[in-house]
């Protein structure tokens, strides 16, 4: 079975808090399941493994994986977003809405990728430098 997995992309350019960087990544991560939750077809149904691709079910059922990167601008971000969109894999944005940092400016402060096969996520953020 390939192996899965979700990569985080956080922001450093911000210079967040260790906790605030923490958060933002952990929204990102539950973004997707969140989001597909709450956009399926009738959210009163019970959720089984014919709502997720394989990719996913496979993630879920197993260790979570997961790769922490980094970027430096929300440029960098933004077209990384964009070139995963262009991929066919599932995108969660995260705007921050600055009630605590940013001085009440929303804000983009991290993306998750997947979760999905490695052999489809790799060539988008293969290049990404760990965090």
């Amino acid at each position: 079975m390939p192996d899965v997995k979700q990569v985080i992309v956080i922001r450093r350019d911000l210079k967040m808090r260790r906790g605030k960087e923490i958060a933002q990544g952990a929204h990102a991560s539950m973004a997707w399941l969140t989001n597909r939750l709450a956009h399926s077809a009738n959210p009163l149904d019970a959720i089984t493994a014919a709502d997720f691709s394989a990719a996913e079910w496979q993630w879920m059922q197993g260790s979570f994986r997961k790769v922490t990167c980094r970027v430096n601008s929300e440029e960098e971000l933004l077209a990384l977003h964009a070139e995963a969109e262009e991929a066919g894999l599932v995108v969660s944005l995260i705007q921050d809405l600055g009630h605590t940092e940013f001085h009440g400016e929303p804000t983009y402060t991290a993306l998750a990728i997947g979760p999905d096969y490695d052999d489809r996520l790799d060539p988008v953020t293969g290049k990404l430098e760990l965090y």
